[in-house]
């Protein structure tokens, strides 16, 4: 069973997913849905179909005091929509602070191309948000 990693965003969605074992966590794409959460959703369909997922974890954007963000209200609109269109698999929020940010560092340190960067800087905060729901326990 896999735990897939979901960094919600306003038109981009970044999506990874645990290795087979649940031991490392993969960027698997970024959704280019553009607020069409009924598109996001039938490839979140095609993704439940082709791995075994248990766990779906979801990025909550939090300000850096703490405080909701603008983006919390419409993640917890789509955290409902994901609850109740998948309803036998386990849902589970991180607080995404900073990922997008850690994202950028990263592909500014191995130099990736601004074009290309637009394209994985979502997949890589969802990995590193995977990776935080990942190593909580391990604490």
């Amino acid at each position: 069973m896999r735990i897939l990693g979901i960094d919600y965003g306003a038109s981009k969605v970044g999506i990874a997913i645990t290795d087979a074992l649940g031991i490392t966590a993969q960027g698997l794409e970024t959704i280019m849905y553009k607020g069409n959460d009924k598109m996001l959703l039938r490839r979140l369909d095609e993704i439940m179909q082709e791995y075994e997922i248990s766990t779906i974890v979801l990025g909550m954007p939090y300000n850096m005091n703490g405080t909701a963000s603008e983006r919390m209200e419409a993640t917890e609109k789509f955290l409902h929509k994901l609850k109740c269109k998948y309803n036998k698999i386990q849902m589970e929020t991180i607080d995404e602070r900073l990922t997008t940010v850690a994202a950028n560092k990263t592909l500014n340190l191995l130099e990736v191309n601004k074009r290309k960067k637009k394209q994985v800087e979502d997949t890589l905060a969802a990995v590193y948000i995977l990776e935080m729901y990942m190593n909580k326990g391990k604490c």
